[in-house]
């Protein structure tokens, strides 16, 4: 059953993941940039918003807009790529929000660094020193957030797939605690442990590879 719905719930997983991903960074970039101006507000509010509102009330919001109103999306199913569009969106608000207050603050932290003052003293343009240099190490706490979301997402959200009728993992998770099904929700709970000690693995590896400072030791 596993290998039976763990790739809609991985097809899933991935648009959001790649979508929080550079939507995230992108407008905390854009808030660290402008401090204190009305684009760092505008985002701060949109992260705070992505992050206290459940995703199941962000997924009904979408449904009725995109589905009811206006008919331009399906509300639920998955057989085509417009059928991931609303469920990759709800689930990646929270993981979207969380992403984009990591990168503000910790590039603002960066572009504070005295080897960024001599990056910008030796003539560097600001593109290539916010990034080539400064947003490179900044993007270390949303790479250690990367190994749990990625495990997480992956194995499918179980409120997502339960809304839009997808049959992934998480569906299937939800479906074996109502019928009492001991031995699917261990083998599912195993599962998602593994994935999250694989994901973490790499993340440790990703280190040496996205800030030169760290180094891979025996």
């Amino acid at each position: 059953m596993i290998a039976y719905s763990f790739p809609a719930s991985a097809k899933l997983g991935a648009v959001s993941i790649i979508f929080s991903l550079i939507l995230g960074i992108y407008l905390g970039v854009v808030a660290a940039l402008n401090q204190g101006k009305w684009q760092d507000r505008l985002v701060m509010v949109i992260a705070t918003l992505g992050v206290t509102v459940p995703s199941f009330v962000i997924a009904t919001l979408l449904m009725y807009v995109f589905s009811v109103k206006l008919r331009l999306l399906p509300s639920s199913g998955f057989s085509g790529p417009k059928y991931m569009i609303l469920p990759a969106l709800a689930l990646s608000g929270y993981s979207l929000s969380f992403i984009a207050r990591l990168t503000r603050s910790s590039l603002l932290d960066v572009i504070r660094q005295d080897y960024i003052r001599t990056a910008k003293a030796k003539g560097l343009s600001r593109n290539v020193v916010i990034y080539k240099h400064a947003l490179r190490n900044a993007l270390i706490p949303v790479v250690t957030y990367l190994g749990p979301l990625v495990a997480g997402v992956l194995t499918g959200s179980f409120v997502i797939e339960k809304i839009f009728a997808i049959p992934g993992l998480g569906r299937e998770f939800v479906t074996s605690i109502g019928n009492r099904d001991f031995m699917l929700i261990m083998g599912t709970t195993i599962f998602y442990s593994t994935l999250l000690v694989i994901c973490n693995l790499i993340v440790d590896l990703l280190y040496a590879v996205i800030d030169p400072r760290i180094k891979l030791e025996a």
